[in-house]
């Protein structure tokens, strides 16, 4: 059985206006768990949450240890990248490693500096004049550079442009190639997701509505397009969720069942992650 980098089990957080409602969930070691949702979801309490930057209730442990009681031990093997600039404006590439270094024991130099040269990042000026890309760069660059187990992404590829997208999603993948290192990314734009998540964990509303292996997610749901005839023909229970337009009915359906093998003239149509989470949220159940 494969061991968990991050396991959660009831994780809770309450404000005035929103819930994070017993969350249960694991990130296994060796993979990429994708964690989608809309914004307010809860998708960034959740990591704040797990590591220790908001207090919570519940269980929730990296590494097999307690996040809370293990801390400082915990995030020596921990890197993290937040959606923004979280290093001073007016500091150079010199200046985060040395603030940096200080931190974590297993800091390395030589690798900070060999991400700055693949980045292309120039050490003469300062984040101030960086673009958004090259400050998101240097985020990973100083998450990498202190050889963690556990990179914890939020929105890390959000605002770029896709070219660098890309190259950031190569070096994600290349990380776990070990499979001792692991992933949780945290993003909205779920094409990302469909290139390197093994795993999906979908939370709306504070509360975990999927979680499952992605190519097997992906294999079983279909969409169905049909019209009124067709729709009504289908047993409720075959329907996941569904939305109604001027063209018809677009049905998420599980295209494994039976029924579904015996009408091959019935169009459906793979799905991707986008497609499930826009179904799941906004598509209507049957009664």
């Amino acid at each position: 059985m494969s061991q968990n980098a991050i396991f959660v089990k009831d994780l809770c957080k309450d404000y005035d206006s929103f819930s994070l409602d017993h969350l249960n969930f694991s990130v296994p070691q060796g993979s990429i768990v994708g964690f989608v949702g809309e914004n307010g979801a809860g998708k960034t309490t959740t990591l704040k949450s797990i590591l220790g930057i908001v207090s919570s209730q519940g269980l929730a442990q990296v590494f097999g240890k307690d996040a809370r009681e293990q801390e400082l031990e915990i995030k020596e093997q921990i890197g993290v990248v937040f959606d923004e600039n979280h290093f001073y404006e007016c500091f150079k590439p010199k200046q985060v490693e040395a603030v940096m270094k200080r931190m974590y024991r297993n800091w390395d130099s030589g690798c900070f500096g060999r991400y700055l040269k693949e980045f292309k990042l120039p050490e003469q000026k300062t984040i101030k004049e960086y673009s958004r890309g090259m400050k998101m760069k240097l985020s990973i660059a100083a998450a990498l550079a202190h050889h963690p187990k556990l990179l914890i992404l939020d929105e890390a590829t959000s605002g770029l442009d896709p070219i660098v997208r890309e190259e950031i999603l190569d070096i994600f993948l290349d990380f776990i190639q070990d499979e001792q290192h692991s992933i949780l990314f945290s993003s909205h734009i779920t094409s990302d997701l469909d290139k390197i998540a093994d795993y999906v964990i979908f939370i709306h509303n504070g509360k975990i509505v999927l979680q499952q292996d992605k190519a097997l997610l992906l294999d079983t749901y279909g969409l169905l397009k049909c019209g009124r005839q067709v729709f009504d023909s289908l047993p409720r229970e075959e329907i996941v969720r569904y939305r109604q337009n001027g063209f018809g009915y677009e049905v998420l359906v599980d295209r494994t069942h039976r029924l579904f093998r015996a009408h091959p003239d019935w169009v459906i149509d793979p799905v991707s992650i986008e497609d499930i989470m826009l179904l799941l949220v906004r598509g209507k159940e049957t009664r």
